[in-house]
């Protein structure tokens, strides 16, 4: 999830990525996996409402070795956040000139003298 790859370009990493075999706890000889694996095991994991038991079990085990402290503050990356909220803006932005370019050219049109508007 860090690195945004791909299924195919995720598994093509455990296969050739020393650091990747290192966190999956794999042989440096490991051939892998197909990458169709991940996505049917993300569907298996929805399909039986597991989600929220591997999330909570993921937590207890922080918890655990003190990586994650009860009430404690966590810091999170709202680039994202930013970044949604920036084009929202341009596209307010570009819609209110729009607006203003519409209403101006219906008041030019307005002030014509009759017939210069093509009608």
């Amino acid at each position: 999830m860090r690195d945004q790859l791909t299924d195919r370009q995720a598994a093509d990493a455990v296969r050739t990525r020393i650091d990747w075999k290192y966190t999956l706890s794999l042989d440096l000889t490991d051939p892998g996996f197909n990458f169709s694996v991940l996505s049917e095991f993300r569907d298996r994991l929805l399909a039986n409402g597991a989600e929220r038991r591997l999330f909570d079990l993921l937590l207890e085990q922080c918890r655990k070795r003190g990586w994650i402290k009860v009430r404690g503050k966590q810091r999170t990356d709202s680039t994202h956040v930013l970044a949604a909220i920036r084009t929202i803006r341009r596209l307010e932005c570009v819609g209110e000139t729009m607006r203003h370019a519409w209403s101006a050219a219906g008041r030019s049109r307005s002030r014509l003298a009759p017939g210069a508007d093509g009608r």
